[in-house]
């Protein structure tokens, strides 16, 4: 079988559910939407054995749904899901940092060269790139590798509704002043203050989605 150039080998399955999440996350694969098994293993040029295998991991983090009888369907966007996911990044980033520690001069030159890209962009979804490279730039040097894959499944998790919030309003704000506040601190080696406001800029984000989510939900209860 011939199979889509954007798959890698040997490690199908894992390659597939990357390209499943930038389709989840870019839209290609709307929120609330069935998924199509044979045009999408079609599309991709992979037998539906690993496609089924990539969906159940989706199904595992909530980007996809399973209806018995009906098939696999991308989880839709709701307030209560999100609320949920956001509040976990303000508990685990902050522990996460206080795990790594003050990182070293030349991890924080890289945040400091990542977080100037980040200021300078006016792409909402090159900002959005650039903010998660950003935090796990901070965190690589975590000790818990456990931790930190909490922490990269919940970027993606919150990112589907990021790229929505920028598809629709195109208003994604730029938390790059607080992250100089971070550095600042870890320069200071106040370790403390650092966590301080890593949690705080964990929590930033959450009001602009989730106004605009309750904002959606209102408007389809009046459909």
């Amino acid at each position: 079988m011939q199979y889509g150039p954007a798959l890698d080998r040997p490690n199908i399955s894992e390659s597939v559910v990357g390209v499943l999440t930038r389709k989840i996350v870019d839209g290609s694969l709307p929120s609330g939407e069935r998924v199509n098994e044979v045009h999408l293993a079609k599309e991709l040029g992979i037998s539906r054995t690993p496609l089924r295998e990539a969906l159940g991991h989706l199904v595992a983090e909530g980007a996809i749904s399973i209806v018995p009888r009906y098939g696999y369907y991308v989880a839709p966007l709701t307030l209560e899901e999100f609320t949920q996911i956001y509040q976990i990044r303000p508990i685990l980033d902050p522990e996460a940092l206080r795990m790594t520690g003050i990182p070293p001069a030349e991890t924080l030159a890289r945040l400091d060269k990542i977080n100037k890209q980040m200021s300078a962009a006016r792409n909402p979804e090159k900002i959005i790139d650039l903010d998660d490279r950003w935090h796990l730039e901070l965190l690589a040097g975590c000790p818990n590798r456990i931790l930190v894959g909490l922490i990269e499944q919940n970027i993606r998790q919150t990112r589907r509704y990021e790229m929505a919030l920028m598809r629709e309003r195109r208003n994604v704000s730029n938390a790059s002043h607080e992250h100089d506040e971070i550095t600042d601190a870890l320069k200071a080696g106040d370790l403390k203050k650092a966590c301080r406001a890593l949690r705080q800029n964990m929590s930033s984000g959450f009001k602009p989605v989730a106004e605009w989510l309750a904002e959606r939900e209102k408007a389809d209860l009046k459909k």
